[in-house]
């Protein structure tokens, strides 16, 4: 089995390696700073939890509404990989401000230029990994690009844990650091990809075409809804660690544990998902983040919250890759940009709901309303997946 892994590990095209280490060195980059972030605003520019919460669900719901445009501009023009390049740098040049943010409006435009960069970014990227890669291991690159993202995700915590301990609590000062792995990032794709010769070029009425995205693809679209509206913004569970009382040099640690789990988890329920039911695997992450929810809702406690985003991450890495797959294996060849653009749409504006619910709920009726509200949204996607058949 460890034999079979390997081989296809090897079989997986060079591109898709060179975009997986790309977003493994963006997101240290992003994640030096977002695991420290919603510390930053409550304790240093004395935000509320709801303004968090606002902020957040903004942010990814902006970025979301920019990979509409670029996936269909990248399906239009037929070029992915520089609308890819420009999305990095731009989330590469936002990381300064970040650094000499004196307020709370200039933390949330940083946000909102990074998040901008992600979704020029997302779409064309995701829709390349399906151009180079054979129908057969698309679950497998799927599963590997987001293996090597999340590497990246608990690679960048860890290392402000340490820096924080090492620099007394600096917040600003691991800001300016996260500018390295960033630049490094869009180098990296800038010249280590060649991409493939389209066949979507040169049809200015395709990007308006979009009945030939048909009801399977749509219905992967609305399940991808209500899973961002179960599984709002993971600075909840920074914020949740923070009441547990714990050193702030430490709280990262919670992002590191979940993307520990989702980093080991995604590359192997990528490689199941081009084999079993996507259905059955939907429920089963679904179920796991119920699980994640309540153990949340619970309490506190380091180990109770160290369960809750271990749990948290082994959902993240059951469903994220798979989404992906299905996108692609909906979608017709020449509107790959343009399905996973309108994908992320729809979950941006349930990302933005969904913060914003969690942080009034939290603001007003405390943490554990905010994971309850969690568990009920994934009770509602359980019952409906399973009202479907494969």
């Amino acid at each position: 089995m460890t034999e079979q892994r390997f081989a296809i590990l090897r079989q997986l095209p060079p591109s898709v390696w060179v975009l997986g280490c790309v977003s493994l060195l963006m997101d240290i980059s992003s994640e030096m700073i977002h695991s420290l972030l919603p510390m930053f605003l409550v304790s240093t520019l004395g935000a509320s939890v709801a303004t968090v919460g606002l902020i957040e669900g903004f942010a990814e719901a902006c970025a979301q509404v920019v990979k509409v445009f670029s996936g269909a501009l990248s399906d239009y023009v037929g070029n992915r990989k520089w609308l890819a390049v420009a999305g990095y740098a731009l989330g590469a040049l936002s990381k300064p401000l970040f650094a000499i943010a004196p307020s709370v409006g200039v933390v949330f435009t940083a946000r909102l230029i990074d998040r901008v960069g992600k979704g020029i970014r997302g779409a064309p990227r995701d829709a390349l990994v399906a151009d180079v890669t054979p129908l057969k291991l698309r679950g497998a690159a799927f599963g590997l690009r987001q293996a090597l993202d999340t590497v990246g995700a608990f690679v960048g915590p860890l290392l402000a844990v340490g820096l924080m301990l090492l620099w007394g609590n600096e917040f600003r000062r691991i800001f300016w650091l996260a500018i390295v792995p960033g630049g490094l990032a869009v180098l990296l794709l800038a010249f280590g990809i060649r991409e493939p010769e389209s066949s979507t070029r040169s049809n200015p009425m395709r990007m308006a075409n979009l009945k030939k995205l048909r009801r399977p693809y749509w219905w992967v679209v609305a399940i991808g809804a209500m899973l961002t509206l179960a599984r709002f913004s993971e600075a909840f569970l920074v914020l949740r660690a923070m009441q547990g009382g714990m050193p702030l040099a430490l709280i990262p640690l919670v992002m590191v544990a979940m993307n520990i789990i989702y980093a080991l988890s995604a590359y192997p329920f990528g490689k199941l998902a081009d084999t079993m039911s996507h259905n059955k695997m939907l429920m089963t992450g679904l179920g796991i983040l119920i699980a994640a929810d309540l153990v949340l809702a619970h309490g506190s406690g380091w180990s109770t919250v160290l369960v809750g985003v271990a749990l948290w991450g082994l959902h993240m890495g059951l469903t994220q890759g798979l989404l992906s797959t299905m996108v692609a294996n909906t979608a017709p060849p020449e509107l790959k940009g343009t399905a996973f653009g309108f994908f992320n749409l729809v979950s941006g504006v349930s990302m933005l709901l969904a913060s914003s619910l969690a942080g009034l709920l939290w603001e007003h009726r405390g943490a554990a309303a905010t994971f309850y509200a969690g568990a009920l949204f994934s009770l509602i996607a359980l019952a409906l997946i399973a009202m479907r058949k494969d």
